[in-house]
């Protein structure tokens, strides 16, 4: 059997609906996904944390442990993709996901469809960049500041310190950093990170560029690296200094 999690897709669904699991389970197994069922928060983090899954399908609500403080743990030490699944129009649980570094979130009133596109989504967006990507604009490291991105290991790192990025995260800033003193739209930005629906809800990168603030070290009124440019978009600034209001 290969190593690749991302060949014939290993998912981790923790979720204490068994019928929910079951259809799940029933629709991704004939298109090549080894669905692993746990229905248990705690038991879930342990699963997850021993490695070997291509994503995390992970419901807010579960006994031992929710789904949020899972999220959390596994965010200090990995950057699996998570779709998280939430209940029916609870945008407070969809921010609160996507703050901690949930990769997506589907509420529960989901079709199997859409659940596939996203878990599709997602998993792209994590696979390390590979030969198809190999051209020397695509490899060549960029620095902004004490900001250092590699494209061509998916790594990032400030101040010679890792940065531990979501996929998506990684996307934005990436996206970012190539464009330094320029504005990007917030319609930009979801056209980098598509491959999903954003609906109405494009507050998501609104929310992603707050957990990348958190984690450069920004101060929300007088950022250093990624500025806010009213009713246009984002900047990451190479110069600050330039830039002070």
């Amino acid at each position: 059997m290969s190593n690749d999690p991302t060949e014939n897709p290993r998912i981790l669904l923790i979720d204490d609906d068994l019928k929910l699991c079951r259809l799940i389970s029933d629709y991704l197994s004939p298109l090549g996904y080894e669905i692993t069922a746990v229905h248990n928060g705690r038991e879930g983090l342990a699963r997850a944390t021993g490695g070997g899954f291509a994503a995390i399908i992970l419901d807010v609500m579960l006994p031992g442990m929710n789904g949020h403080e899972i999220l959390g743990q596994l965010r200090q030490i990995s950057t699996i993709p998570i779709l998280m699944l939430t209940a029916m129009d609870d945008e407070a649980d969809r921010i609160a996901g996507l703050e901690m570094g949930a990769d997506d979130y589907l509420p529960k009133t989901f079709s199997m469809r859409e659940l596939l596109a996203r878990l599709r989504a997602v998993i792209r967006r994590s696979r390390i960049v590979s030969t198809a990507q190999s051209s020397s604009e695509s490899t060549t490291e960029i620095t902004v500041q004490d900001l250092l991105i590699e494209p061509a290991s998916r790594r990032a790192a400030l101040a010679g310190q890792p940065l531990m990025l979501t996929p998506v995260e990684y996307d934005i800033v990436l996206c970012l950093a190539r464009s330094a003193d320029r504005v990007i739209s917030r319609e930009q930005l979801l056209n980098e990170i598509a491959d999903r629906n954003y609906e109405v809800f494009d507050r998501s990168i609104d929310v992603h560029i707050s957990s990348l603030r958190r984690k450069l070290g920004d101060e929300a009124r007088n950022p250093r690296y990624i500025r806010t440019v009213r009713s246009a978009g984002y900047m990451m600034v190479r110069h600050p200094d330039e830039w002070r209001d």
